[in-house]
């Protein structure tokens, strides 16, 4: 058997992959005389062998018919394929953080609307305190968790939300030990309401400065304040607390003490939470400087920074403090939104919100729903490896399932439906693994 090489391949091996296929063939249609030129017999005496990356076995008395040629053609084809592995896939992100930061800012202007049109059905409610007044400021609360549930995954990477300045501690801090604030079952002249010679002035400093400054539950601002300030103590087996109107009454006919304190407390409280909302909001607004400096990173940290958030709210803060804790203790003080009831909604706002990003799509909170979509890490994911890609989306899916199953509301799952609730956690658990692992396919840097 005579060993022919190909000559040209070690002049082409630095062109790109279509290079090669063309010199292969011009190689393959050369005459046979042509062809002999390129012949050496055995291994002996060439001391390039190693140097040559394809070899062809061919004999001189064998015709170069049209099956030959086909079998060129096919090895041909090998060689481009696997080409394919030798070349860096490059991927442009800019767009994807684009749409990003877009979502971002969006989401943080939805939360400071809907607390503004909260403010004021609340200026509303203490200026003529109803029972139909108080329902009205309840339902907008709600409503405004609605978008800041979904904020919550552009968390845990040191942005504007959480940075050693951010607020996010004033704005969602939890659990809240409501002894802090105002009256609870058993003790009628606790918290800083019923307390005037120590607290003379409740202004928006003072509860900035108390804030989880005697523990990590005296907690004094942000929603969880307006919600108990709303709701009162959760009491009841089967449903929220039950505030009568009548302790913002201020003729002499309200219960409890201290009415217009109380009032004042919302109000100012209230106001805080939109100053909190404003400067996260900014932050990322059109050419801000941390935008600006957000979509000047690295590619590799930018993936970084979004996919931790993801993890580690699906994992450590969901599944775990939100969702596990609760269920372990069997106690509605560690849910999420205990005086409301509303933590089933905050668990779905959170999973959207990793969805959001994931997928690059955000409907807006108001009449109109708009909708941000655009460029997205689900889109790029699939170039760079499908079948982590369709792992991650398995995993979405599974989370969604396994969330809605758990009923309403969440404290009486957390009593009576352990098994529902644990299923929802290891599904989120399962999900930051996936997310985790496309960040690093896609070279996320940790």
């Amino acid at each position: 058997m005579t060993r022919l090489w190909m000559p040209c391949i070690p002049k082409c091996r630095n062109r790109s992959a279509f290079s090669k296929v063309i010199c292969l063939l011009c190689w393959a249609s050369r005459s046979p005389s042509t062809v002999g030129m390129g012949i050496k017999s055995g291994i002996s005496g060439n001391t390039s062998i190693q140097e040559h990356p394809i070899k062809i076995h061919y004999t001189m008395n064998t015709p170069f018919t049209a099956g030959r040629m086909l079998g060129l053609l096919l090895l041909t084809v090998s060689f481009f394929a696997c080409q394919k592995d030798d070349e860096d896939l490059t991927i442009d992100y800019r767009e994807v953080f684009e749409n990003y930061a877009e979502i971002v800012h969006a989401s943080y202007e939805d939360s400071y609307r809907t607390v503004a049109d909260l403010k004021t059905a609340i200026d509303d409610f203490v200026a003529n305190p109803t029972a139909e007044g108080l329902e009205s400021a309840k339902n907008l609360w709600l409503v405004a968790r609605i978008p800041y549930g979904q904020t919550e995954a552009y968390r845990f990477y040191g942005g504007p939300i959480d940075d050693e300045n951010g607020p996010e501690g004033l704005i969602n801090a939890w659990p809240i030990d409501e002894n802090f604030i105002d009256y609870v079952d058993g003790n009628a002249t606790a918290g800083l309401i019923n307390d005037p010679v120590n607290y003379p002035t409740i202004d928006k400093a003072t509860l900035a400065d108390l804030n989880e400054s005697i523990s990590e539950t005296s907690i004094y601002t942000g929603y969880h304040a307006i919600e108990f300030l709303l709701w009162g103590q959760d009491l009841s087996a089967d449903g929220p607390g039950e505030r009568p109107y009548t302790d913002y009454v201020t003729d002499g006919t309200g219960t409890a003490d201290h009415q217009a304190r109380r009032a004042e407390y919302l109000q100012v409280v209230t106001d805080l939470l939109l100053d909190h909302l404003a400067e996260v909001r900014d932050e990322w607004a059109d050419r801000a400087e941390y935008r600006t400096a957000f979509l000047a990173t690295d590619d590799a940290v930018a993936l970084g920074r979004i996919f931790t958030s993801l993890g580690e709210l699906s994992k450590g803060e969901l599944a775990g403090e939100r969702m596990f804790v609760a269920v372990d203790s069997k106690d509605q003080e560690n849910e999420h939104s205990c005086f409301s009831d509303n933590t089933d909604t905050d668990i779905r706002m959170n999973l959207e919100g990793i969805e959001n990003v994931y997928y690059g799509i955000y409907t807006r909170t108001g009449p109109a729903a708009d909708v941000i979509q655009g460029e997205s890490l689900a889109q790029k994911a699939a170039l760079v490896d499908a079948t982590k890609a369709d792992a991650v989306d398995a995993a979405f899916q599974a989370a969604e399932t396994a969330v809605e199953a758990i009923p309403r509301p969440f404290d009486q799952a957390i009593l009576n439906n352990e098994t529902l609730i644990l299923n929802a956690v290891e599904a989120l658990r399962e999900l930051s693994d996936r997310l985790t692992d496309m960040g690093f396919a896609m070279g996320a840097e940790f």
